[in-house]
Parts: C-alpha cells; sequence; structure tokens
C-alpha cells in the first residue's frame, strides 16, 4: 500500500505551522536573551547602589551571582536557537517525506532549565546584603551665631 500525496493546500499549511513554530521559538530565544542580559547588568547595578551607599565592597559569590545567572541564560538563548532552527529543518523534511513524528523533548529540556534558571535566581533577589534604609545625609553647616536681644 502505497500513500497517497497530500492535496497541495495541506502541505502548505502544514509548512506554515512549523514556520510559526520556527518563529515562537525564536521569540523564546531571544526573550532569554534579553533576561539574561538584563539580570547580569541590574547585578551590576546594585553592586555600584550598594557601594555608593554604604562606601564599602560588598562580597560578591565567585559562582553564584547575577552575572553568572544572566550569562547562562543568554548561551541558553543561543542554543535554543541552533536547535529550534535544527528542529525546523527537520520538521520540515518530515513533512516533504509525509512521515511527521512530533516531539516533546525540546520542549521538556527547555521548560527544565528555564525552571532551574528562574530558581536560581529566587535567592539572588531575597539573599542580596541588606541596603541601609536611608542614605548618608550631607554633612549639615554649622548654624551662625546670632546676636541676641534681650
Amino acid at each position: 500500500m502505497t500513500k497517497e500525496p497530500k492535496p497541495k493546500i495541506d502541505r502548505q499549511r502544514e509548512h506554515q505551522a512549523n514556520e510559526r513554530t520556527f518563529l515562537a521559538w525564536l521569540r523564546t530565544s531571544i526573550a532569554l536573551i534579553g533576561f539574561g542580559f538584563a539580570i547580569a547588568r541590574f547585578g551590576l547595578f546594585l553592586q555600584q547602589l550598594q557601594r555608593t551607599l554604604t562606601q564599602q565592597e560588598s562580597a560578591i559569590d565567585p559562582i553564584f551571582n547575577s552575572e553568572n545567572l544572566g550569562i547562562s541564560l543568554v548561551v541558553f538563548g543561543i542554543v535554543v536557537i541552533a536547535i529550534a532552527a535544527w528542529r525546523y529543518n527537520q520538521v520540515l523534511w518530515q513533512i516533504e517525506q509525509g512521515d511527521y513524528r512530533p516531539s516533546r523533548l525540546m520542549i521538556w529540556i527547555v521548560t527544565v532549565i528555564v525552571m532551574v534558571l528562574g530558581t536560581l535566581s529566587i535567592p539572588l533577589v531575597l539573599w542580596r546584603t541588606r541596603l541601609p534604609n536611608s542614605a548618608p545625609s550631607a554633612p549639615v553647616a554649622p548654624q551662625s551665631k546670632r546676636a541676641t536681644i534681650d
């Protein structure tokens, strides 16, 4: 029994759905890269703010810090783009062959990694060294002595 070729309109819809799926993964990758960049830069901002307010260097963990978390998100976003392009091409050929096989592996991998990186960001927010309640005030100029009239 041979497979009957699909009508041209069905194949066109399948290819368009494949492109939309690829574009959704591309948007996800861009978001991961953007979040990574923002987290890394926000960590640097908080360090500078603490230095300015306390006049002290803050102790930063060499491994578990916002810069490393941000870089991890950027790298993961780039990897997701590469995997999405590979998956797009794989699905394209499966559609052409009439042998499409869905795969949830990529979805589960991305979900787990984003959950892990998201969970790692919670302590960075909660365990940050507390800043003083108010900034040091500028020294007050001494008041001049006024002549009192008795």
